[in-house]
């Protein structure tokens, strides 16, 4: 009897386990659609507007398509032609685009993190001020365009640099800075380092103002006494996340950057001397209506991208101590 009554107990929790186990499953279940139905609206959207679109571009480039007829599939043969037989593409397009993005990707990443770092270091007031001043250029670089920087490079005597230099007597006639196939590639550069201020500035100066307090007070009682020790061994490991945010959006920057071109020269550029990818691509997509083999210089451009930005998470991502094997061992 001693034993039936001791199973019996025993028994009444045994059923109660698969209850409480079909509970779980379906919690589960319910976060899981929960989640979804959040994540849902951003998968539309990013499904609608980049992802479909880049496999559209990937399908189009082995495509010959004008626009108006049906695509005709023709191979690899818009990639050879890139590789072999488009002359702009080798001699001024790809270079022209690697030093804008060497240029103003790095450069413009550089100048981010010391501006943001030197602007950490005023009054709230202050900083809020020059950040805006500072930020508000990447945001109006079409009107800055028109208003600004075509009035500074006029060809004629009115034009500041032109009248600025005969002041000073460095030249004795004007320049025709728009035109003149050696000034244009410097000229966009100087232009998109001014507006290289975007959203990665705006993290860096988050990531520094979120650093611990506390571990430069532990650093000043270890022995470093200047800021620029502060700065090499607290604040850029401690805001690592927002370093490789602003490096990758740098580097998409520069890569995409075409509007400079267009709006300053037009397109194509005098002697494609600041002849961009972005540009190419519009002058094959939208001027010459050769939407397969603009969609073959896209899809390279997209791949450099993605080559540079794996770069960037490769210097700035935390590597494991231990790696991959010690970690396995750890779980083991």
């Amino acid at each position: 009897m001693e034993t039936q009554a001791k199973a019996a107990p025993a028994a009444e929790a045994a059923a109660v386990v698969p209850k409480k186990r079909k509970r779980n499953k379906i919690s589960r279940r319910e976060n899981n659609w929960r989640g979804w139905l959040f994540i849902g609206p951003y998968a539309v959207i990013f499904s609608v507007f980049i992802l479909i679109p880049v496999i559209l571009a990937v399908i189009l480039s082995f495509t010959n398509f004008n626009a108006i007829q049906f695509p005709q599939f023709v191979g690899f043969l818009n990639y050879i032609t890139i590789l072999t037989n488009d002359a702009e593409f080798m001699k001024y397009v790809l270079p022209n685009t690697v030093i804008y993005a060497v240029i103003v990707g790095i450069g413009g990443y550089v100048l981010s993190f010391i501006l943001a770092w030197a602007l950490c270091n005023l009054t709230k007031p202050v900083r809020t001020v020059f950040a805006l001043i500072l930020y508000s250029p990447s945001m109006t670089t079409g009107v800055a365009m028109t208003v600004l920087w075509k009035v500074i490079f006029s060809g004629d005597q009115t034009g500041l640099l032109n009248s600025w230099l005969m002041e000073l007597g460095v030249i004795t006639e004007p320049v025709i800075w728009l035109t003149d196939t050696r000034f244009l590639l410097p000229i966009v550069i100087i232009i998109g380092l001014w507006s290289s201020m975007g959203i990665g500035f705006l993290s860096m100066i988050a990531g520094i103002l979120n650093t611990d307090a506390t571990l430069y007070e532990a650093a000043s009682i270890d022995g470093i006494s200047n800021r620029f020790q502060e700065m090499i061994y607290i604040t850029i490991p401690q805001m690592k996340p927002q370093m490789l945010f602003a490096a990758v959006m740098a580097i998409v920057g520069a890569f995409q950057n075409g509007m400079i071109t267009s709006m300053l020269v037009g397109n194509p550029s005098p002697g494609y001397a600041s002849q961009l990818m972005v540009n190419h691509i519009e002058d094959y997509g939208f001027l010459r209506y050769e939407m397969g083999y603009a969609a073959a210089i896209s899809v390279v451009l997209l791949l450099i991208v993605q080559l540079f930005s794996k770069g960037a998470n490769v210097l700035l991502t935390d590597k494991d101590p231990y790696g991959k094997k010690g970690a396995e061992e750890e779980d083991g």
